[in-house]
């Protein structure tokens, strides 16, 4: 099995598919979405492919694409589709693979099961991305511990927005979690500026210690 990355959030667009598109260009890497709700529009795996110079052959298909922009559970059953956790495999690629949950980590895929439950059955590296602004903190820890009660792997957090130090500082030291950059808000959003950004701003040390 290669490198694997899972990039989750505290919540919904918070800008978790750029950072996951800023690490699939710089680590050369596969990008993977298993599930995307809401079909109008740029699509997340599209959005990498644009903004992290990603190839065709390096975005791999979505095990299910649900029309309604809404958690996976209900619009696959407005959908009369029925998801089935078990399937969601990590697939087999020979680069780094990133991979892209739905919204924060305790959005239902089904009546039963949550995408925690597959982060857990995974046992890949998770990378949290958190806003900075108000309330970050509660919804930073909180994310923290529902990992830890699961054991699964935190490599660290990855910050969105203007700059908070006290509030990045706080989430660092009282979650026990290092840090592993933060993504200022981009104007304009290119792959030239995503790729400036990430490798100005992020630890990418961090991601060279995980081993296949």
């Amino acid at each position: 099995m290669s490198r694997t990355f899972v990039v989750t959030g505290t919540d919904t667009g918070i800008g978790k598919t750029v950072v996951a598109a800023g690490l699939a260009g710089l680590l050369g890497g596969a990008y993977w979405k298993p599930v995307q709700s809401g079909l109008d529009g740029e699509t997340d795996s599209q959005a990498v492919a644009r903004l992290g110079g990603v190839p065709p052959e390096r975005i791999l298909p979505e095990a299910w694409r649900l029309l309604k922009p809404l958690s996976p559970h209900r619009a696959a059953e407005l959908e009369g589709v029925t998801i089935d956790p078990d399937r969601l495999v990590l697939p087999a690629v020979e680069c780094p693979l990133i991979v892209e949950g739905a919204g924060g980590l305790m959005v239902p895929l089904t009546r039963k099961t949550l995408f925690i439950d597959v982060f857990a059955r995974w046992q890949a590296p998770v990378v949290l991305c958190a806003r900075t602004s108000l309330g970050t903190i509660n919804h930073t820890l909180l994310s923290i511990e529902a990992l830890r009660r699961r054991d699964i792997p935190l490599l660290g957090v990855a910050f969105i927005g203007e700059a908070m130090p006290d509030t990045e500082c706080t989430i660092a030291g009282m979650g026990d979690v290092r840090v592993l950059g933060r993504l200022p808000l981009l104007d304009p959003l290119t792959p030239m500026t995503l790729g400036w950004a990430m490798t100005t701003y992020f630890n990418m040390a961090a991601f060279d210690e995980v081993r296949a």
